[in-house]
């Protein structure tokens, strides 16, 4: 997880992104307090919760916004091999960080780094775990497409890490593609948070479920106002005794009694309180890039 310096909703971000709300150039400096503060206590509450979680500071220059947000750039898998991804907003690409690789081989194997940023020269994008919700067990790849999910890359990806590409497209309630995927699904251990009513394609739509249907997953359905609550960006963690679904205060309230019901069956619920962080378009899930890494 990354501890944000100078953060507040990019403008750069804000064409594609209806998640995101706009806030004053003078209340920079009050939001980056407020983003930081939430950090830390959401750290606080997953540590607290059992869970293994290194932070790396955010550098001052150059200025980040998103930087919050890891998992677009980055993602760790079980085989040694660390993927770094082709971003669409050209501020979001100092994001990736050398020194943030470095700093996972002094606890982690690290046996390769796959680098896909140079299809940032062909306009393709793909924006890590954001773009990709992946099922490590079924190996199944799971995106939405659009301006930042392109074919290419994503081939190229399931090609080298061994997914198979399931792709749709999905739309809020205004018609607008869905920025990522991980705002609108959520694939845990043993069940599936899903917005499928926002796949409009009907042939999409029953691909997405009867893929995850078979796969054993029980499919918990999100509607359109609760993927706008960020009910879909949420992750499932792990301490050494159970299972953890993280996700923000606004989701969980977002969520029904029945929802809420079936989700406990599997996992322990761990809201964090997000309310600045989420001005920037992502919540609970895109701040955590999961470390899938063998240890040392």
């Amino acid at each position: 997880m990354i501890r944000p310096c100078r953060f507040f909703p990019n403008p750069e971000t804000a064409a594609d992104n209806a998640f995101q709300q706009s806030a004053a150039t003078a209340d920079r400096e009050m939001l980056s307090e407020c983003a930081r503060r939430e950090f830390d206590k959401a750290v606080e509450l997953l540590r607290f919760h059992g869970v293994t979680v290194r932070t790396v500071e955010d550098t001052v220059s150059p200025e980040k916004p998103d930087a919050v947000f890891p998992n677009n750039w980055i993602s760790t898998h079980d085989d040694g091999r660390v993927a770094l991804y082709p971003m669409l907003s050209a501020a979001r690409r100092w994001e990736r960080r050398t020194d943030v690789v470095n700093e996972l081989r002094q606890h982690y194997q690290v046996t390769k780094v796959v680098d896909y940023s140079v299809y940032e020269d062909a306009e393709q994008f793909l924006e890590g775990t954001g773009s990709l919700v992946l099922d490590h067990i079924a190996r199944v790849a799971y995106v939405s497409t659009s301006q930042r999910s392109h074919a290419q890359p994503l081939q190229q990806f399931c090609a080298d890490f061994d997914f198979e590409p399931v792709t749709f497209r999905s739309v809020d309630e205004s018609g607008r593609a869905i920025y990522h995927t991980n705002v609108m699904m959520c694939v845990g251990t043993n069940f599936a948070l899903v917005g499928l009513r926002s796949i409009p394609d009907a042939v999409e739509r029953e691909q997405v479920r009867d893929r995850l249907r078979s796969s054993g997953r029980q499919i918990i359905e999100l509607a359109p106002e609760q993927i706008a609550n960020f009910a879909g960006n949420a992750i499932e963690l792990h301490n050494k005794h159970k299972q953890l679904l993280v996700l923000s205060t606004h989701a969980r309230a977002a969520l029904t009694g029945e929802q809420i019901r079936a989700l406990e069956r599997y996992v322990r619920i761990v809201p964090l309180d997000l309310p600045t962080i989420e001005l920037a378009g992502g919540s609970a899930r895109c701040m955590i890039a999961t470390i899938h890494l063998p240890s040392r």
